[in-house]
C-alpha cells in the first residue's frame, strides 16, 4: 500500500509538537524530522490555520499543540473500551508465546489481576482475575512501581511489608530500589521465582494517553533454567509498548 507523504510528515510533526509542551520551533522540527524547511513550513501553516497547532509570535515562533487535536485525543479517550482493546492484544499475545498472559493494576501497594489470556494448553497459575499479589516480588508490580513517579513510588515502598516467600524474594526497600533502576534501564521486569519456587514471569508496564503508567503486562511460565528470559522480556515490553499506542499513548518508555 502506497502511503501519502505529505500526510505522513503531517503526523510525524504532531506527534513531534504534542511531546514538547514548552513548544517546538520550525528550525527544530526540520531537524529533528529531517525535512525541508519549505515543505515543513508550509503543513505546519495549514495546522495552525485548523486549530491543530498554535503559533507564539514571539522572536523566534514556536509550536504548541493545538485545540483541535486536544479534542480529536478527548473524542478518542471518551469512546474507548479499555478492556475490550486489551484483551484482543492479550490473546493474540498468548498464543504467539505459547503462555499465560496477565493484565494488571495497582492497588494500595499490591497488584490487582483484572485480565487473564491462556494459550491452548495452559500451565496452572495460582493468580485468577480479581486475586491480588504483592508489588515487590511480581514483574507485573514492579513494572508498574518502576514507572510510577518518585514521589508515590517512595510513599508505596515505604508502606510494603517485605515477606520473605522464598528462597529468591526481594526482602527490603533498598534492594527493590536496586532492581527498579535495573528495571527501568531494560524495559521489563523479573519476578524470578520470588511468588512461588517453580514460577517465573516477565512484565512490562502499560501507559495511557497521559503518559502515566495505568498497569503492567506479564508472562507467567513454569521456571526452566533453559528459557531465554531476556528475549521474553524484550516481547512482552514490545506488546505492552503496542497496547500503550492503541491506548492514546504518543511517548517513549
Amino acid at each position: 500500500m502506497k502511503l501519502n507523504r505529505t500526510t505522513l510528515r503531517t503526523v510525524e510533526i504532531l506527534k513531534l509538537v504534542s511531546r514538547s509542551p514548552e513548544g517546538i520551533t520550525l528550525d527544530d522540527i526540520c531537524r529533528e524530522l529531517a525535512l525541508p524547511k519549505t515543505s515543513a513550513y508550509d503543513i505546519v501553516t495549514t495546522l495552525v490555520e485548523t486549530g491543530m497547532v498554535n503559533v507564539d509570535r514571539g522572536q523566534r515562533q514556536r509550536y504548541t499543540i493545538g485545540l483541535t487535536s486536544y479534542r480529536i485525543g478527548i473524542s478518542y479517550t471518551n469512546n474507548l473500551d479499555f478492556i475490550g482493546v486489551i484483551e484482543p492484544e492479550m490473546r493474540q499475545f498468548a498464543r504467539e508465546v505459547g503462555k499465560t498472559v496477565f493484565f494488571g493494576v495497582r492497588s494500595d501497594h499490591e497488584v490487582v489481576y483484572i485480565c487473564k489470556s491462556e494459550p491452548e494448553n495452559p500451565i496452572i497459575t495460582t493468580a485468577t482475575v480479581g486475586t491480588k499479589n504483592p508489588m515487590y516480588c511480581t514483574s507485573l508490580g514492579k513494572a508498574i512501581l518502576a514507572w510510577t513517579d518518585e514521589e508515590t513510588r517512595q510513599q508505596i515502598m515505604n508502606r510494603i511489608r517485605y515477606i520473605k516467600k522464598t528462597e529468591h524474594t526481594i526482602t527490603d526497600k533498598a534492594s527493590l530500589a536496586k532492581e527498579l533502576e535495573l528495571v527501568r534501564s531494560q524495559g521489563y521486569a523479573l519476578d524470578q521465582r520470588e511468588v512461588e519456587e517453580h514460577m517465573e514471569c516477565v512484565g512490562a508496564p502499560v501507559f495511557g494517553p497521559d503518559g502515566s503508567v495505568i498497569g503492567a503486562l506479564s508472562v507467567s511460565s513454569l521456571y526452566k533454567p533453559t528459557e531465554d528470559y531476556e528475549r521474553l522480556g524484550q516481547l512482552t515490553a514490545g506488546k505492552a509498548s503496542e497496547i500503550s499506542k492503541l491506548l492514546g499513548f504518543m511517548g517513549k518508555i
